[in-house]
């Protein structure tokens, strides 16, 4: 399972023109699932991630979560961060999961980032979003678990 996850100002994702997703300061979580990905996986990455120290303390330090900041966290399903791009000019899905697993495990994902104690907003998955953000830094990381 992979998560990139960047600390934004604000974030927010439509579909349709319609906003499904806003968050002020916190992380957007673009997640991609593999088909060797499970709920345990699911939950470990969500416990990472919310406790990664990505926000400056008083010292100008990277070391509060989004738990130590009382932020939000926008997830977006990404099934394109499961990529192989090693060859060619055209990426390969082979190691993407399939919709339904991936579903199920993106649903897993934002319930074990709730009980992390976080407001958690989410996209839609499998729809054609649009997503906007203001990246705070800018930072970004790329979690594997």
């Amino acid at each position: 399972m992979i998560g990139l996850i960047q600390r934004v100002s604000r974030a927010q994702v439509t579909v349709d023109n319609q906003t499904v997703g806003s968050i002020d300061k916190g992380l957007l979580v673009l997640l991609g699932v593999e088909h060797a990905d499970d709920e345990t996986a699911a939950e470990k990455l969500a416990q990472r991630i919310a406790n990664y120290r990505v926000f400056t303390d008083s010292e100008g330090k990277m070391n509060n979560s989004v738990i130590d900041e009382s932020g939000s966290v926008l997830v977006v399903s990404q099934f394109t961060l499961a990529a192989d791009t090693r060859k060619g000019r055209r990426p390969s899905f082979s190691s993407a999961a399939t919709p339904e697993q991936a579903k199920a495990l993106y649903l897993h994902f934002c319930e074990a980032m709730k009980k992390q104690g976080l407001p958690v907003e989410t996209g839609q998955f499998a729809a054609d979003m649009q997503v906007e953000l203001v990246n705070d830094g800018p930072v970004t990381f790329e979690l594997k678990v």
